[in-house]
């Protein structure tokens, strides 16, 4: 199919689009760096040229790739391009879903590297002022969901045309009347929406792809959650539907997603890395956070007005479903949040039942298989973490 005949194309990037983000890490000093690739629908040329970045030498490189649709499969230009740009979009034919990596284990070790021998600083995530507590990271079971960790922060332009141009002041200028195309994402959650509400600073470098602006990034997001994320972590999970293999748990899948963002593999021998763990604290930790900051986080206007009408509810209503996409039920565990959902099934308010749950099923990594989902989780299903407002 053509582009226009599939509907995969930039131009229709709330359902079928797809983002590219680096990050650059100088082995030498330590120094960080963000760059955006530009994606453009096939057939047509970009909105504007795109910056052309100048790398340090020896420069270590990870690429993360998010989609808006459900699957994507990467392609190489040439026979070899994926294997020597280390690329992966998930175990032998069974893709993650929206998401793929290029580079990403060679750079988090680099990176740890680096921390060790003082050349890279992370900064603290910080207290938020607003509530007191930890500033939240991508492994905080506060704010996780389903599939935590997923997609990226990159922000494209949209001209009327259907062309599409790198985001930049040059370009914002040149582009009267363009939108902004935006991934629907975790990492962009937290730092677009999250982070402000709660007076937090994300971790950010500088952008060369908008002249050296400080930008976030998924995998600046992974750096400071390693740092500062205190237990019980919340890594992804063997019933995060984008690691699961023919409906069922794969430890290997789970540690090829893992390692692309520099989380520890599983531990067989630790029951607190279990998905029955995972729902357990998942409930224990969120249901409390999103009771008690209630009318801080209904102050923010929704990522997704189509599945709460502010960012508590968003939170509340993506926290519910997440417990039924993960089949939490299978544990012995409740859904402890009651939503109320308007007549376009857009939830208005929410309660909750913070009594601690205890999960009755909690077997290592490999056991305790789940109910199979009934459908993926496609973000045209449950758009659940797509912050673009679609």
């Amino acid at each position: 199919m053509s582009p226009a005949d599939s509907g995969c194309n930039m131009a229709n990037a709330g359902s079928l689009g797809a983002f590219v983000q680096a990050t650059i890490l100088d082995p030498a000093t330590g120094a960080l760096s963000v760059y955006e690739p530009l994606v453009i629908t096939q057939g047509t040329t970009p909105a504007a040229a795109p910056v052309v970045p100048t790398l340090p030498a020896g420069a270590i490189v990870t690429i993360d790739i998010g989609f808006n649709g459900t699957d994507l499969s990467q392609v190489g230009a040439t026979p070899n391009a994926l294997r020597q740009g280390n690329c992966v979009d998930g175990l032998n034919g069974s893709v993650f879903g929206q998401v793929s990596f290029c580079n990403g284990p060679q750079f988090f070790q680099a990176a740890a590297r680096a921390e060790q021998q003082g050349k890279l600083k992370v900064p603290a995530a910080g207290t938020s002022p607003k509530t007191g507590q930890p500033c939240p990271t991508t492994r905080g079971y506060d704010v996780i969901d389903q599939d935590p960790s997923d997609n990226v922060t990159t922000i494209y332009l949209l001209t009327a045309s259907g062309q599409t141009a790198q985001l930049n002041a040059a370009n914002t200028s040149a582009l009267a009347g363009a939108t902004k195309l935006v991934n629907g994402s975790d990492n962009a959650l937290l730092t677009d929406f999250l982070d402000p509400t709660l007076d937090c600073t994300p971790f950010e470098a500088p952008d060369l792809s908008q002249d050296g602006m400080m930008s976030s990034a998924q995998a600046l997001n992974e750096l400071a959650a390693a740092k500062d994320q205190t237990a019980p972590l919340a890594l992804i999970p063997e019933n995060d539907e984008m690691v699961m293999v023919n409906d069922a748990f794969s430890v290997q899948k789970t540690n090829l997603y893992r390692a692309q963002i520099g989380q520890p593999p599983l531990n067989p021998r630790n029951v607190s890395d279990t998905p029955a763990n995972f729902c357990q604290e998942m409930e224990n930790v969120q249901t409390p956070f999103l009771a008690a900051n209630q009318a801080l986080l209904a102050t923010d206007a929704s990522p997704v007005p189509d599945v709460g009408n502010n960012l508590f509810t968003f939170m509340a209503n993506r926290l519910s479903m997440s417990f039924a996409n993960l089949n939490c039920q299978d544990y012995g565990l409740k859904d402890a949040v009651t939503v109320t959902l308007d007549g376009n099934g857009v939830a208005t308010a929410a309660t909750f039942n913070t009594a601690q749950q205890t999960a009755t099923t909690n077997t290592g990594p490999g056991g305790g298989q789940p109910t199979p989902p009934k459908h993926r989780r496609g973000r045209h299903h449950h758009p659940i973490d797509n912050p673009s407002g679609e």
